[in-house]
């Protein structure tokens, strides 16, 4: 019998191994590959999501999770795509112009993937075309935007507009950083804000209904 909650537990622990032998013994055995994600992988990243916004869990711990998850997600994916599984949302995401910060952003990565997004990530000093030219190419998504300094700030309200004035209504906006806050948002005129990586998920989730 699949132990889907033993995909969770093991991925809680950052037990990479047990991880992708427990998920392949239950595409092995023929359950359906939503099944596995949501209540295995998606489940426990959950976990270790919402520790990580009670501090009840750092950094580190959050990043052994997230390589345990894509030890999972590297059996699973081909068999998603096979049954034709649709992800919850498209993000594109990169740390702006000027600033080469990736830590937060890739745990921003992580968390969303955890949450069932497809997410493709444009690195770090990503000018406001490079977001609009992968915005355009995608269709209906969240362009995530990591700034870490307050002189690399600026570059967010430049890709906000220049997505506007590419006329891409269906495309909205979500700002992160340790400067950035739910005001700046408002005062850029984001769509979204993420106080940290275990509430991109859910903010980049309310934008995509």
């Amino acid at each position: 019998m699949a132990d889907l909650n033993g995909v969770s537990e093991a991925l809680q622990r950052g037990d990479r191994d047990t991880v992708t032998r427990l998920v392949q013994e239950a595409v092995d055995e023929g359950v359906a590959p939503k099944t596995i994600l949501d209540e295995g992988l998606i489940a426990g990243m959950g976990i270790i999501g919402g520790k990580f916004k009670r501090n009840e869990v750092y950094v580190p711990e959050v990043l052994i999770a997230a390589r345990a998850m894509h030890g999972g997600l590297g059996v699973l994916e081909p068999v998603l795509a096979d049954a034709g599984i649709e992800p919850v949302g498209k993000v594109i995401l990169g740390t702006v112009k000027g600033d080469l910060h990736d830590i937060g952003k890739n745990l921003v990565a992580m968390m969303l993937k955890g949450g069932g997004f497809y997410v493709e990530d444009l690195g770090t000093d990503c000018p406001a075309e490079k977001f609009v030219e992968a915005a355009k190419a995608t269709g209906k998504c969240v362009v995530a935007m990591s700034a870490l300094l307050t002189t690399t700030m600026p570059q967010m309200p430049v890709i906000v507009k220049a997505i506007k004035d590419a006329g891409l209504k269906n495309v909205k906006t979500l700002i992160g950083g340790a400067p950035v806050t739910q005001g700046y948002a408002d005062e850029i005129g984001a769509d979204g804000y993420a106080a940290d990586a275990a509430s991109a998920a859910d903010v980049a989730r309310e934008l995509m209904a």
